[in-house]
């Protein structure tokens, strides 16, 4: 196998949680790009199925299936649905998550169980779902999208649920690294910084001197920037990497 190949995610089927839009619906492709059949979900099936046939269009082998990550039943039957129905998974990216602002004391209770039982529960669920097949099966990879609020405060945009929660996703990724190594399935995550979407205006006037300009890069990342981190990560040219952070933000930690 040559350094070339060892990116290939031929015959590989990958799932992919909220993979309907922004830097889940690029990520999904990259996935598909580099070989992979990939399943991906929505909170609504509309959604899932439409981007699962832009995938289609591409000539990328594709489903998509409604999932609600906080719901532990439902992350059940969507992963008995696409591992019947598509294939048995052998790539799983925990992407699906929720950011709500405000500051600590006006944060109500319902805020923060929302994002945390989205953003940590979902990632649980997801990554017990499918391990618990993975393990069976000899092995598999599991991404998960964490990102660089984990390690430092956003201002001046307060929101202590996902800060919390992004730093729970990473610890996570370390410890079922180190416990799942010895069953063939490596774990690890991307952490990002501030990425330009249609639900991430980084350069209008009101969040560019905080998002943009502290960046040693000047410059938001693209969506599809992300992708070839994550094809890395599911593929066997990172084959000696598990329980690893990578950190994609253009800089913005480093000050």
């Amino acid at each position: 196998m040559t350094s070339l190949e060892s990116f290939s995610l031929a015959g590989k089927t990958a799932f992919l949680t909220g993979g309907s839009r922004g830097l889940g619906r690029a990520m999904a492709q990259a996935l598909g790009e580099a070989g992979a059949a990939v399943a991906l979900s929505a909170r609504t099936l509309g959604a899932a199925q439409a981007a699962a046939g832009e995938l289609e269009d591409l000539g990328i082998r594709a489903y998509g299936v409604q999932l609600e990550v906080s719901d532990v039943d439902d992350v059940e039957r969507a992963v008995a649905e696409v591992s019947s129905e598509f294939g048995e998974i052998d790539v799983l990216v925990n992407n699906a998550g929720i950011g709500v602002g405000g500051a600590a004391f006006d944060t109500p209770d319902s805020v923060w169980d929302e994002v945390l039982a989205t953003n940590v529960n979902g990632v649980w669920y997801c990554s017990r779902a499918v391990g618990r097949r993975m393990a069976e099966r000899g092995g598999g990879t599991i991404v998960n999208i964490g990102s660089m609020s984990a390690g430092i405060v956003n201002q001046p945009r307060w929101q202590i649920s996902y800060l919390t929660s992004k730093a729970a996703v990473h610890q996570m990724t370390r410890g079922l690294a180190a416990e799942w190594a010895p069953l063939g399935i490596r774990v690890n995550a991307i952490a990002p910084g501030y990425f330009h979407t249609d639900m991430s205006p980084v350069y209008e006037p009101q969040y560019k001197p905080w998002c943009v300009d502290p960046a040693p890069m000047k410059r938001a990342g693209e969506p599809h920037e992300l992708g070839p981190a994550v094809v890395y990560l599911a593929s066997d040219a990172s084959s000696f990497m598990t329980g690893s952070i990578v950190q994609i933000d253009g800089g913005f930690t480093l000050f």
